[in-house]
């Protein structure tokens, strides 16, 4: 048998979908568990080892059995608090779930901008009993470049924008943050909405930048044109308010779109709050559309269309990754993606 068993290979030797495969090992989807436990152990008789941080049948046949002896920290870095709204609140307390299970423990480091600036670790990170570094919210690229050359496993959860040119020593995880986009300004246009611009600082992360590169290309499979005088993409200055300054930036624009697509949700929520300032009406005036259906999405007037995100399925796919890494420090650097959902509410309603 080849060396490098697949997902079609195991598809073939239980006699099941691709796809079911593929739902059972990253655990998305709905599936019924009796077909989850047979795939994942014939995952593991055939030697598919990229997936999964079990060693033995009996990992996978009894997922609750802590190990006796603790296998040490995972480092959790991060630059911003990380409040119930962000939806790295869910995905922790899964990620912390499942290495639990293995003997890990977590512990959280807090990176100031003193840190960025000196390029020196929190004073609470102790490298000796640290098997890996998660990090999110962590857009410093050197920063990171630091930390992947500790000579420690690297995940980044969402990533700096210049890794495209600058690659890190990092398993990267990432949401899809381009196929929801593309069907919005699909929908959107066959109902004849064809001014359309985009809200976000692109050069934020590697999320943002992915999303406004699939609002144009979008632009481009609809034959729409893409007008850089509705978006909305300046760097904001830090010395005012984010939505201060799209109230200003909207104050300037002499033509608004129909649509405004945002770089996330909390952006579509300081749009807002410019708009009605000014008195422009959503969706009556202008359509919005978000992205990480956060808490406040489903709460405002009108409640804003969104893409979901599935935080429990990043944090087991956060965990499967950093596991991996550790068991197989020799893999080649992967970035994953996992899926989201559509969701459409009054935000964008005709």
């Amino acid at each position: 048998m080849s060396s490098k068993v697949t997902l079609q290979d195991i598809a073939d030797a239980l006699g099941v979908s691709r796809n079911t495969v593929s739902k059972a090992i990253n655990n998305t989807g709905v599936l019924a568990e009796a077909t989850r436990q047979k795939v994942l152990e014939k995952a593991i008789e055939m030697g598919y080892k990229q997936f999964s941080y079990a060693n033995s049948f009996e990992d996978i046949k009894n997922p609750t059995i802590t190990k006796s002896k603790a296998a040490g920290e995972i480092a959790l870095f991060t630059g911003m608090f990380l409040n119930n709204s962000h939806f790295a609140s869910t995905m922790l307390d899964k990620f912390q779930h499942e290495v639990s299970l293995l003997g890990y423990s977590l512990t959280m480091h807090r990176v100031d901008e003193t840190n960025i600036t000196e390029l020196s670790l929190p004073l609470s990170f102790r490298a000796d009993n640290t098997k890996a570094i998660v990090c999110i919210e962590m857009f410093n690229h050197p920063y990171c470049e630091m930390l992947c050359n500790l000579g420690i496993p690297v995940l980044m959860i969402d990533a700096p924008v210049a890794s495209y040119w600058k690659p890190l020593n990092a398993d990267i995880l990432l949401m899809d943050n381009a196929s929801s986009i593309y069907t919005v300004v699909n929908d959107m246009s066959k109902k004849g909405i064809t001014k359309i611009g985009f809200v976000g600082q692109v050069t934020h992360c590697r999320s943002f930048y992915e999303r406004f590169v699939a609002f144009r290309e979008a632009m481009y499979i609809n034959n729409l044109d893409f007008e850089e005088k509705y978006c909305l993409t300046e760097v904001h200055k830090h010395g005012s308010e984010y939505k201060e300054y799209l109230l200003s930036a909207l104050e300037k624009m002499k033509e608004f779109p129909e649509l405004f697509i945002c770089a996330n949700d909390f952006v579509a929520l300081d749009l807002l709050y410019g708009l009605k300032k000014l008195g422009i009406e959503c969706p009556r005036d202008i359509k919005l559309f978000g992205f990480d259906d956060s808490q406040e999405s489903k709460i405002i007037t009108p409640s804003l269309s969104t893409s979901h995100i599935h935080s429990q399925i990043i944090g087991y796919s956060a965990a499967n990754l950093v596991m991996s890494r550790i068991e197989q420090p020799d893999l080649n650097y992967r970035i994953t993606y996992t899926e989201t959902d559509l969701i459409y509410r009054d935000s964008t309603k005709i």
